[in-house]
């Protein structure tokens, strides 16, 4: 099964609702229009080899889940089927009959404090994540091993390029011998303190790619230039930092960056609405037991879209809605987790009427 073949088959489509921002009375001039559903595997697929959970277009703004998928992510409280299936009612394409018997009261439990409002844990962690890109942004030139090299001076330490500028040395002329019981620290030397044969030196680094500092075969004797340190744990964090920023450089979505820039508060608003989207969601599962897809709250969240809140405001209001739902759900009346059983019963029972 593949969408081109759902397509063509319609029959086997038993829920197609649209998605997304027109569900939730979201909807901008320009919002793109995705569309969600449910279908069931045609009878010599389903007894066969293969299965296939789910089906979506190129772009993946059409998205089908296979019923077996669906009332397994029904039972786990995943945001995204639970709003499929209250959809409301005007943004309902295709609905069967048989689709009733999947009533939303029957999958709502506990579970949905982990699933909704953990997610929009995950979603403040990537916004204090674009953030921290936005405001601390990465030069495109990859720093070296040298920039993380410090040499002992007085009571303090300077930066080896500086401190090898001074002397108009190259670190190429130098070279490092290991210090015991000292972690990443080395005795520093250079032809010019001690005989003129420097064949042994072989540089404090091999060339802008390396990774570690080298090491030089020191005639026994010779006198250190200084004790340089080799800040080996910053440079491993820089350079996996360096290359998160980087990725994320390229496959940003340009328009929706510029959009986070053009109201000024260095965040992601799109991402924060849906944030504070999912938190009162929530809070109306514990304390109302339902899912209000068309949200009450429209206002409010399009504010947050425009940016007209400042991002350290916004992750303290975060911080007080997760509490909030932490005591709503230690005081709901809904069953810790979905019954089971009671789904598989419905799955069977749905499935052998489609099939048979």
């Amino acid at each position: 099964m593949d969408y081109e073949t759902l397509k063509a088959s319609p029959r086997l489509v038993l829920l197609e609702c649209l998605s997304g921002s027109h569900a939730y009375g979201l909807q901008l001039p320009a919002s793109d229009v995705d569309i969600k559903g449910v279908f069931a595997l045609p009878k010599r697929e389903f007894f066969g080899l293969s299965y296939t959970e789910q089906v979506s277009n190129a772009t993946n703004d059409e998205v089908y889940y296979e019923l077996k998928r669906f009332v397994d992510l029904l039972c786990r409280n995943n945001p995204n089927i639970l709003e499929l299936l209250n959809t409301p009612a005007d943004c309902v394409r295709t609905r069967h009959p048989l689709m009733d018997k999947l009533k939303p009261e029957l999958f709502l439990s506990k579970l949905c404090e982990q699933s909704f409002a953990g997610y929009a844990q995950t979603q403040i962690k990537k916004a204090r994540g674009l953030n921290k890109k936005i405001l601390k942004p990465f030069a495109e030139a990859r720093k070296s091993i040298l920039d993380f090299c410090y040499v002992a001076e007085g009571q303090g330490a300077v930066p080896l390029g500086e401190w090898l500028a001074q002397r108009n040395w190259k670190q190429e002329d130098c070279g490092l011998a290991a210090i015991a019981h000292f972690r990443d620290a080395y005795a520093l030397f250079h032809s010019s303190n001690n005989s003129p044969d420097a064949a042994q030196l072989n540089g404090i680094a091999s060339g802008p790619q390396a990774q570690d500092v080298s090491l030089s075969s020191v005639p026994k004797g010779w006198s250190p230039a200084g004790v340089m340190h080799f800040n080996k744990d910053g440079y491993s964090v820089y350079c996996r930092e360096y290359k998160e920023y980087w990725d994320w450089v390229e496959k940003r979505n340009e328009e929706r960056y510029a959009n986070t820039l053009s109201h000024g508060k260095n965040y992601d608003a799109k991402n924060m609405m849906h944030t504070f989207r999912l938190l009162h969601m929530a809070l109306e599962i514990a304390q109302e037991g339902k899912v209000n897809v068309r949200r009450p709250d429209r206002e409010f969240l399009l504010s947050i879209r425009r940016g007209e809140f400042e991002y350290d405001e916004l992750l303290k209001r975060a911080d007080e809605k997760l509490e909030e739902i932490k005591t709503a759900f230690a005081k709901s009346e809904l069953p810790e987790q979905p019954d089971v059983a009671r789904a598989e019963e419905l799955l069977i029972e749905i499935r052998e009427q489609v099939l048979f």
